[in-house]
């Protein structure tokens, strides 16, 4: 048992190695933040939707435990788990060495299958797996898709009518002093508050003068950026905690809420020292953005997987948030279709790759353990 939760960590920290960016790679690929800054924001508010996982998101933790796809007693079964651990860390590890954004939910579910074949000789319960994993996996990156063309010609669109650009702001100046009489040689002097100004930077610094605070259009889409991407990183967070602690818990091995935390903490490890490469891929080689695009792809993502966290569902945060990207590059015209066919080769393989990797590992397992 205690391989298999060590085993169950080798599968977080592999999950933060492929994922730890995902939240934030548009902040990276906009040129809205530098790599050091915003891996740790997305560390920060893992961690933090990890937290809240605990809470929030039990649920994913049996769905990902084998039961309802596997008989109890085999879900339980120390090589069963050992080996659906291995089969996919061992996945999401060989795609990330090739800086490919896969998905540890399918790569789990892949290996449930495969050592679940293998472990009760063909009795597998399809129909769980197909309501359960199938259509949530299948539908997650259409869904974004397809929110992403909507919603953001919609912003364009409001953004282009009430004709605000860049370098628009909202500016807060000093009340001004106004004669407003004279009697005898006395003058009535009245002062107003303060004065509540938009448009173009410098004209708002021409009328209201030095003691101007202003908030630049450009500097709110910023930060609304950042609080999108630490958004994305917490559902992610809170989606994918659930499913690797699923393999500790059925080991056996841990209190639910030390489970929890030490996979947190190995998905944070796994993202300081091996995300980079899947980083990079999501931030500059799918397509090219904007600040603005970049917001309106975390805002889809982050809204998709913190609804299915709520409802159960095993969403990938990956194909939920690549599929966002696609939908920017497809709007676009700046999507490379070769990096992007490279993904959906990876994204098919993924599933039987855990599969074989898992059946692998289960047969050699079965005769040591």
């Amino acid at each position: 048992m205690v391989a298999a939760g060590l085993a169950g960590l080798l599968l977080a920290y592999s999950n933060g190695a492929n994922d730890m960016l995902k939240g934030v790679a548009t902040l990276i690929g906009s040129g809205t933040a530098d790599l050091r800054r915003a891996l740790g924001w997305a560390i920060a508010t893992t961690l933090a939707g990890s937290t809240a996982s605990i809470v929030l998101a039990t649920g994913l933790a049996e769905t990902f435990s084998g039961r309802g796809l596997v008989a109890d007693a085999v879900a339980s079964d120390p090589a069963f788990l050992l080996a659906v651990s291995l089969g996919a860390a061992l996945t999401v590890l060989l795609a990330t060495r090739f800086g490919l954004p896969v998905s540890t939910t399918h790569a789990l579910a892949g290996s449930l299958v495969g050592a679940g074949l293998m472990a009760t000789g063909g009795q597998i319960r399809w129909s769980s797996l197909a309501g359960s994993f199938v259509v949530p996996l299948v539908a997650s990156p259409c869904l974004a898709i397809s929110l992403t063309l909507a919603l953001y010609p919609a912003i364009l669109a409001i953004r282009r009518g009430l004709g605000v650009s860049g370098t628009d702001c909202v500016c807060i100046g000093p009340g001004t002093d106004t004669t407003i009489g004279a009697s005898g040689g006395a003058a009535v002097v009245a002062r107003t508050g303060a004065v509540i100004e938009t448009g173009q930077i410098d004209e708002c610094s021409e009328r209201l003068g030095g003691g101007m605070v202003g908030l630049r259009a450009s500097a709110a889409v910023n930060a609304l950026h950042y609080l999108s991407g630490g958004a994305v990183s917490f559902a992610r967070g809170l989606n994918d905690t659930p499913k690797m602690a699923a393999i500790l818990l059925a080991s056996r091995a841990l209190a639910p809420e030390g489970g929890f935390a030490l996979v947190a903490a190995s998905m944070a490890a796994g993202g300081l020292l091996n995300a980079r490469r899947v980083g990079e891929t999501m931030a500059t080689k799918i397509t090219g953005m904007s600040p603005g695009q970049g917001l309106t792809a975390n805002v889809v993502t982050a809204f998709l997987v913190i609804l299915a966290s709520r409802m159960g569902l095993p969403v990938s945060t990956t194909h939920v948030s690549v599929g966002a990207l696609f939908g920017i590059g497809l709007l676009t015209r700046t999507a490379r279709p070769g990096v992007i066919a490279s993904i959906l080769a990876a994204w098919v393989t993924t599933l039987p790759l855990g599969m074989a990797c898992a059946a692998a590992a289960h047969g050699i397992l079965r005769h040591i353990l």
